[in-house]
């Protein structure tokens, strides 16, 4: 049967470099993997075949002879295949395929005597509740945080510091075993000492044998003007302890805000409603309005509308991060009355003879003027 040039096996140029070589065997041995295609001859197959022209163009001499005599140049050199090819070369899959087959193996890093990848701590989440105007303006909260710390009386290693650790017996303190699959030689993280080459023989007496121990912890928490509801605060390794020597993980703060009794809040403007009485809204007024600057005087113009909206600019929320700020807008509300005093009736009844009826000061005779016109 002829046999498939090698760098069309890969995928590459002729003039491909080993970095080259390298990913495009990777992509192919994550592809056609046996463990990721049980009982696939075919995958089994391209597998193999990939990994023996990876192991003839990534050496020197044997792809110098492939390249000027092809398949017969290499035939013979170094025993394994007829092509040279040596299947126990690549006993090691993190060097070949990096941190993909590193954790799809169990993780185990290259040497034993314990050296199994230290896991970094969980992170925690705190739900923290607060004040509307602290969200506009910024503060500090001190807040109280259940936590597992590293055990100070055994460092973390889960045993009394005389005699407590022993040598694991299934993987002799490597902190990995070897296995055999197919005709490759693979390293798993031992699973009796889980990577760490050694076990546990006297538990340590203050953490039980778990390394870390319970505890609660105060901080304070700098929240930045013009947060909201569902901002998230990172604070960096108060997080809990790693379990075997690895960094801590981190604590996220998430906020809710409270609701304001006077503001609405759309991303960073604020909103507000103003009510002001009829005659006000026709004669024209000023209002005071809170903004968190304190008290401004904002002019009613003659003539406003029912549902008229004004704005103060840069009197909204902060950017968190940012400069600037939003906008306040100031919704009016003209209230009608529901009671009149006799004096009251007698002004609404003269204003209602001498007012026109809205629309009327135009040529058509506004609103009744049509209706008028359409049962003529």
């Amino acid at each position: 049967m002829t046999k498939r040039d090698y760098y069309e096996i890969l995928g590459v140029e002729r003039t491909a470099d080993d970095g080259v070589l390298k990913s495009s065997y990777r992509k192919l041995a994550m592809k056609y993997h046996p463990d990721r295609n049980p009982g696939d001859q075919e995958a089994e197959e391209r597998f193999k075949e990939a990994a023996e022209a990876y192991g003839v163009l990534t050496d020197a001499q044997k792809r110098a002879a492939y390249d000027r005599y092809g398949h017969q140049g290499v035939s013979g050199m170094g025993g394994g295949t007829s092509s040279g090819f040596d299947p126990n070369q690549f006993t090691d899959l993190n060097d070949i395929f990096g941190d993909f087959f590193g954790d799809f193996f169990g993780g185990a890093k290259r040497g034993g005597g314990g050296s199994s990848r230290a896991r970094r701590g969980e992170d925690l989440r705190y739900d923290l509740e607060i004040e509307f105007e602290d969200a506009v303006r910024g503060t500090s909260v001190d807040i109280q945080i259940p936590k597992l710390d590293l055990c100070t009386r055994c460092e973390g290693s889960g045993a009394e510091k005389e005699d407590g650790l022993t040598t694991c017996p299934s993987c002799r303190g490597r902190g990995e075993q070897l296995f055999q699959q197919g005709f490759m030689t693979i390293r798993r993280t031992c699973g009796t000492c889980n990577g760490r080459g050694q076990i546990i023989r006297r538990p340590c007496k203050e953490c039980k044998g778990e390394g870390r121990i319970r505890s609660e912890k105060k901080l304070k928490v700098n929240i930045p003007a013009g947060v909201d509801t569902g901002t998230q605060l990172r604070l960096n390794s108060e997080g809990q302890a790693s379990p075997n020597g690895g960094p801590n993980g981190d604590l996220y703060v998430v906020l809710s805000v409270k609701e304001h009794s006077v503001f609405e809040r759309q991303d960073y403007d604020l909103h507000c409603t103003v009510p002001v009485n009829i005659a006000q809204a026709t004669l024209g007024t000023e209002v005071e309005i809170p903004t968190f600057e304190g008290i401004e005087s904002v002019k009613v113009p003659e003539g406003t509308q029912p549902g008229t909206q004004l704005r103060l600019k840069n009197r909204g929320v902060p950017r968190v991060n940012a400069s600037g700020r939003g906008d306040l807008f100031i919704h009016v509300e003209v209230h009608i009355p529901t009671k009149l005093s006799r004096e009251q009736r007698k002004v609404f009844e003269q204003l209602r003879e001498t007012l026109p009826a809205p629309g009327e000061e135009d040529d058509k005779g506004g609103f009744f003027g049509k209706v008028k016109e359409l049962f003529q």
